[in-house]
């Protein structure tokens, strides 16, 4: 770098001429020297070199200044909401830590695949990330600059990072539903329950309490619209939004509830999803605002936060199988069912007398069942729904997801009960995760109710047993192509396939050179049917519709044009889509060490010899769509 110019020389006043002048870039003024270093092209080593020159551009580029303050924005844009307009802040040292913190985050992640490859599903594999004592910001920002970096490449490391991002955000969120739990219950919004209820069973989703307020207020313009057409002096037209006047008239309450009633379910066409009821979606606030459609109770929890906005007071009533609004007929205080008229917002907002509400479940039920609940019961009851989902699923990481994180809930809301917390406990076990925390769980259980001391004394013998095992792992098959008893196995894992019959896309990561299955599974999947039957090489697959299969090798072809397969677990085995393949990652490859050259073959058989054109001769792929078999062969 140049620190000094030489002017031409200059007569001086009295004809001598003069020393050439010397101009040094330290000269120049403070403010001019910050704007060149922080020219765009300039990166922080650039910068540190810098000031190490001397001591003028070393003040220059000091922690506090507008350097170091410029090099951590650009770097880092995303932190900036964490920092106030003008703040005095120590950049240099804000940087320094967010770089170390990138560097530890990006190790922790690299070290997750080889020590938890083998793990079906994941359990406390990331509260290390928690005991590393860094900033949770800066943690975060690190796991979302790997999940945005190069879409193709590095997909080994962008799976784990975004399930430790799924685990720290829910961290953060129980911690917030704890204090929201603190709360005076006068003070607890049913709808803030149920957006953290939200958040936490979609944790990478961008759900807040201020984006799903903002909505709700839309449609409290749009109610109130309605309102001023019938009655211009109606004063809920003079609520303020956050302010919670109560309208006393009953006249005036009846208009409020037509006027929503009509928004909310002719313009705005909300209604119950009675064609797929148990779909999770329908619990979770915003996807209900998204899709303008849920389930009693997550409509009965926008219902009255709409109507607490326009000055009307519900109260939300735990119904059996139903859950339902009441609405007070009477001076305010009175206890008597039939003083209510009862809002079935799953039903278009139809209001029912007592009587008529047992006909929605077909038989009589006592006057409790029509008594208020409180914003603590609303939660227990929307988290059970979700529950009672988890239980119902196929028995795959998603449902089991659905449980885990429902019981997490429930549990924190309900610390003491036996019946979940003994779910809790059997799930981990069934799952083989967390063994440690099952055991302090069933000591919790044993504590709360000594007559459960039959299931607890099993689940503690076989999850010592599984501690033991733990110590000593088993050593990983390795399958090679060039061994005998593989000599008719055809295609290698990171191939992406066709199953001719089923007419599926998939990429292999395993194979067998025999299937490998059970006598009813393959009785079941009637793989008696084939051709080659059971005796021929299997293939575990990644399907695009995100399930897993065992599919036979007569069943598969090479795929005439590979395209990415977006299945959940990809990351888990590949490190790389190559356009044509999936490049295995370093623990598959530990696994099938010969599969990469034979899939690089392959792949250079297939489809970097063919000439312009000659691809669709290529296609036709056999298929027959009268098969039932599409989960197997």
């Amino acid at each position: 770098m140049a620190t000094s110019v030489a002017g031409e020389e200059q007569p001086s006043l009295n004809g001598i001429i003069s020393e050439p002048q010397t101009k040094k870039l330290t000269d120049l003024p403070t403010e001019l020297l910050e704007h060149i270093l922080c020219f765009p092209v300039l990166k922080h080593v650039d910068v540190c070199n810098v000031s190490c020159c001397c001591k003028r551009l070393h003040d220059v580029c000091h922690g506090r200044g507008k350097v170091w303050g410029h090099q951590y924005k650009l770097r880092w844009p995303r932190l900036q909401r964490f920092y106030r307009q003008n703040e005095s802040c120590d950049w240099l040292r804000e940087y320094k830590t967010r770089h170390r913190v990138g560097i530890q985050i990006r190790r922790t992640v690299e070290s997750i695949s080889k020590r938890f490859f083998t793990e079906v599903v994941l359990g406390d594999s990331f509260a290390e990330i928690e005991s590393l004592g860094m900033p949770e910001h800066f943690c975060e920002d690190e796991l979302l600059f790997i999940l945005n970096s190069d879409k193709r490449k590095s997909l080994t490391l962008k799976y784990y990072a975004k399930k430790i991002l799924y685990f720290l955000r829910q961290q953060n969120i129980l911690r917030s539903l704890k204090t929201f739990l603190e709360q005076p219950a006068e003070q607890q919004s049913a709808l803030e329950g149920a957006v953290l209820v939200d958040q936490y069973c979609n944790p990478l989703a961008d759900v807040t309490l201020d984006s799903i307020s903002a909505q709700l207020d839309e449609i409290t313009e749009k109610v109130k619209k309605m309102l001023r057409i019938k009655n211009p002096s109606h004063p809920s037209l003079r609520i303020a939004q956050g302010n919670c006047s109560v309208v006393e008239d009953f006249e005036l309450q009846r208009q409020v509830v037509c006027a929503l009633n009509s928004v909310l379910y002719e313009q705005l066409q909300y209604k119950g999803n009675e064609c797929d009821y148990y779909n999770p979606l329908n619990s979770y606030i915003h996807q209900v605002l998204l899709r303008h459609t849920g389930i009693p109770i997550s409509l009965s929890v926008l219902y009255m936060t709409l109507a607490r906005k326009l000055g009307l007071q519900l109260e939300p009533v735990n119904f059996p199988n139903h859950f339902l609004l009441r609405w007070c007929q009477k001076p305010r205080g009175s206890e008597d069912i039939y003083d209510f008229v009862y809002i079935d917002a799953f039903g278009k907002g139809k209001q029912l007398t007592a009587k008529e509400c047992e006909y929605l479940i077909g038989h009589q039920v006592t006057a409790d069942y029509y008594s208020a609940i409180s914003t603590t019961e609303v939660l227990l009851r929307m988290v059970g729904n979700l529950l009672n989902i988890g239980k119902r699923g196929e028995g795959n990481e998603k449902s089991y997801q659905l449980l885990r994180d429902s019981l997490d809930l429930y549990l924190t809301i309900n610390p003491d009960n036996v019946q979940y917390l003994l779910l809790q406990a059997r799930l981990y076990f069934h799952l083989g995760i967390w063994p440690e925390k099952v055991l302090d769980i069933l000591q919790h259980i044993q504590a709360l109710d000594p007559s459960q001391h039959g299931a607890v004394g099993y689940l503690v013998q076989h999850t010592l047993e599984h501690i033991q095992h733990k110590k000593h792992p088993v050593t990983p098959e390795v399958k090679r192509r060039s061994a005998p008893e593989h000599l008719e196995v055809q295609y290698s894992v990171g191939l992406i396939m066709k199953h001719k019959r089923s007419g599926y896309n998939c990429v292999i990561y395993g194979w067998d050179p025999k299937c490998t299955m059970s006598q009813e599974w393959i009785t079941t999947m009637r793989v008696h049917q084939l051709s080659n039957g059971a005796n021929q090489p299997f293939y575990n697959v990644l399907v695009q519709d995100g399930t897993c299969r065992y599919a036979a090798q007569e069943n598969l072809e090479p795929h005439s044009a590979p395209l990415e397969i977006g299945h959940p677990e990809v990351g888990r085995y590949f490190s790389e889509f190559a356009d044509t393949h999936y490049v295995a990652n370093e623990e598959l490859q530990t696994r099938y060490p010969e599969d990469m050259d034979e899939t690089l073959g392959t792949v250079q058989e297939l489809y970097h010899r063919l000439t312009p054109g000659s691809a669709n001769q290529e296609e036709a792929p056999a298929t027959d769509q009268n098969s039932h078999q599409a989960m197997s062969m």
